[in-house]
C-alpha cells in the first residue's frame, strides 16, 4: 500500500506532486487545502483521498460557491491501513512547536502515525510510536526549498517512509530526496 501524504496547498498543488499522487493507492491532505480544484487534481489509483480543514480553510477564503466542499473537510480524519491506523489532523491547535510532537501523540496514542500540517516543515519523526509526520507544503507557499510530500509503504508487517522534494518551479530542475524510516513491528 502506497498512500501520498500532503499538505498546506494553500490553493496551488504542485503538478509534479499530482502527478506522483497517480501512482499511490490513496491521497492524505493535511488542511489548508484551499480550493475544491486542489483536491479534484489528487487521482490516486484506489480514487480515496481523505483531507482535513486548516485554519485558512474557510469560506472567506475559499472560492465562492465551493461552501459545500469545504463544509464536507472534517477537523480530523483516520484512516485503516494495513498495520494500523493513520490520524489526520492540520496541527494548528496542537501548541507550540517545542511540545507538538508529545501533545499529538497524547491525544492520538492508539494512532500508528499521526499525520499534521500547518508549520510546512517536513517532519518524520519516526522514533517513537506513533509517529509524527509532517510533508511540509505541496504549493508554492512557504516551501522551504521546493514543494514536498510523503510517501508511507505501509503493509501488515510493517511501514516506510519516503520524503520527496522537487525543486521550486521555473528552475527547470527536479531533485528529489529519500529518508527511510525504519518499521516498527
Amino acid at each position: 500500500m502506497r498512500v501520498a501524504i500532503l499538505g498546506d496547498t494553500h490553493g496551488l498543488l504542485d503538478p509534479r506532486i499530482a502527478d506522483a499522487v497517480t501512482r499511490c493507492d490513496y491521497a492524505l491532505h493535511a488542511g489548508d487545502v484551499g480550493c475544491a480544484s486542489v483536491l479534484d487534481q489528487l487521482r490516486p489509483r484506489q480514487g480515496l483521498v481523505l483531507g482535513v480543514r486548516g485554519n485558512n480553510d474557510t469560506v472567506s477564503k475559499w472560492p465562492p460557491g465551493e461552501e459545500h466542499i469545504l463544509a464536507r473537510l472534517p477537523e480530523e480524519a483516520e484512516i485503516q491501513l494495513p498495520g494500523g491506523t493513520v490520524l489526520v489532523v492540520h496541527g494548528h491547535h496542537a501548541g507550540p512547536v517545542k511540545s507538538r510532537h508529545r501533545r499529538l501523540r497524547q491525544k492520538y496514542s492508539n494512532a500508528r502515525a499521526i499525520v499534521y500540517g500547518h508549520s510546512h516543515r517536513r517532519v518524520c519523526d519516526t522514533k517513537t510510536t506513533p509517529w509524527v509526520l509532517n510533508p511540509g507544503a505541496a504549493g508554492r507557499a512557504r516551501t522551504f526549498g521546493g514543494p514536498a510530500f510523503l510517501i508511507l509503504y505501509a503493509t501488515g508487517r510493517s511501514w516506510r517512509v519516503e520524503t520527496r522534494c522537487f525543486q521550486p518551479q521555473g528552475t527547470g530542475q527536479i531533485s528529489a530526496s529519500f529518508s527511510s524510516a525504519p518499521s516498527r513491528g
